[in-house]
């Protein structure tokens, strides 16, 4: 089912298109699309017929994705009703790369776009059964993620509890250098990062954090790996839940002054002062 899902991955690569315009493009669900890339789904003959035809796919190509289709229904077990929970990467890498807005609300450990790769692998190493190869490439695909944040034509909003940016792994120096660089990303035209301080009452008390990615997906990141939800009733109460955050939180220059309180604070622990 994989090497389906890798083949399409890169013909799609290779045509210039995006997860979501493919999808647009075949008449299908970008979820779906996302599903299929990444092995979570055996897709229908109807459905790899609209992506063939999506793709331009010339028939020797429609034909060898055809084939790899008849081998996964063949396989044994190739149709088991897959777990809703993957490793950590390639869901949200897949979802956010296709989406036109991101918006991520986090209480505990910063968004993942936003991370450097210092916190990055002590978020990583955390994890239950975790290897120096695997933290590695996970910290690798988290680092390129992040040039999302640049690309025209994309929005990203986060909203963060303070207690993320007091919550911190490593050495006050990590977090010097990690709250420096939420300082350059908050400055940049595609981004808007808020926080709702320790002195304001949060709307909703907030369980566990989560990404919104259009308006088609929410990944919520567990101990073990990410969790993909796309139903319409959960993402519209996400949307819901993500507004009333974002509606408590403080933007612009009364982030960056607060941001500077806390570095201030790190560096009364012990951390360098950062140029």
């Amino acid at each position: 089912m994989k090497a389906l899902g890798t083949r399409l991955r890169g013909l799609r690569t290779e045509a210039g298109l995006t997860g979501a315009l493919l999808a647009q493009r075949a008449g299908v669900g970008q979820p779906t699309v996302s599903k299929v890339e990444t092995g979570r789904m055996v897709p229908s003959t109807d459905v790899l017929g609209r992506l063939s035809r999506a793709l331009g796919l010339d028939e020797p190509t429609a034909r060898e994705v055809r084939d790899l289709l008849v081998a996964v229904e063949a396989a044994p077990h190739a149709v088991e009703t897959p777990s809703t929970e993957v490793p950590y990467g390639t869901p949200l890498d897949e979802v956010a790369r296709s989406a036109g807005l991101i918006r991520s609300f986090q209480c505990v450990v910063l968004p993942a776009m936003l991370q450097s790769a210092e916190y990055a692998r002590h978020v990583f190493d955390s994890a239950p059964d975790s290897t120096p190869e695997g933290v590695g490439r996970a910290v690798a695909a988290r680092v390129e993620r992040q040039s999302l944040l640049y690309e025209p034509g994309r929005e990203s909003v986060f909203v963060l509890t303070e207690g993320v940016l007091r919550t911190w792994p490593g050495s006050p120096a990590l977090m010097l250098a990690q709250l420096d660089r939420l300082l350059a990303v908050e400055s940049l035209s595609t981004v808007r990062l808020g926080v709702i301080p320790w002195s304001r009452a949060v709307p909703v008390m907030p369980r566990h954090g989560f990404t919104l990615c259009d308006q088609a997906a929410v990944v919520v990141e567990t101990f073990r790996g990410e969790r993909v939800l796309d139903g319409s009733a959960e993402v519209a109460a996400y949307e819901d839940t993500f507004t009333r955050f974002e509606e408590a939180a403080i933007f612009g220059s009364d982030v960056r002054e607060l941001l500077l309180r806390v570095m201030e604070d790190f560096r009364d622990l012990g951390g360098p002062t950062t140029r």
